[in-house]
């Protein structure tokens, strides 16, 4: 059986279903996240999950839960809109500091001063525009 032109049905076998189903119960995992990474219909998944011989062990899910989420500091600070003129590179460079400004919606503003890590910049800059 064959469902688009040139594709053949793939078929799983058990430890594969078992593998598959315990991964969406992985902490922040959904069901379409592990369908995209297996390029399959999440409704599949789904109909494996419905049946005990490849759901998860309830104990294991609980074991694997993540920790409570918690609220971390914030200080938020008015200060009034100004136009200045941005700083020349040689500036910042005879300073000994670097800075980083990003608008964000809303007119809000992430200033990061000093040295950064590029990768979790970007991951920040990922999650705020998300």
């Amino acid at each position: 059986m064959a469902g688009k032109k040139g594709q053949k049905k793939r078929f799983w076998s058990d430890e594969e279903k078992v593998s598959i189903c315990a991964q969406t119960c992985a902490p922040g995992i959904s069901v379409a996240q592990v369908a995209r990474r297996y390029a399959m219909n999440t409704n599949l998944i789904h109909k494996w999950l419905r049946d005990p011989k490849f759901a998860p062990d309830p104990k294991a899910v609980e074991e694997q839960t993540a920790p409570e989420p918690c609220f971390l500091p914030v200080e938020i600070v008015d200060r009034p809109v100004t136009e200045e003129p941005a700083p020349t590179p040689a500036a910042n460079a005879a300073s000994g500091h670097s800075a980083i400004e990003i608008d964000i919606a809303g007119g809000h503003q992430l200033r990061i001063v000093g040295s950064y890590d590029p990768e979790a910049l970007a991951r920040l800059i990922r999650g705020l525009s998300a």
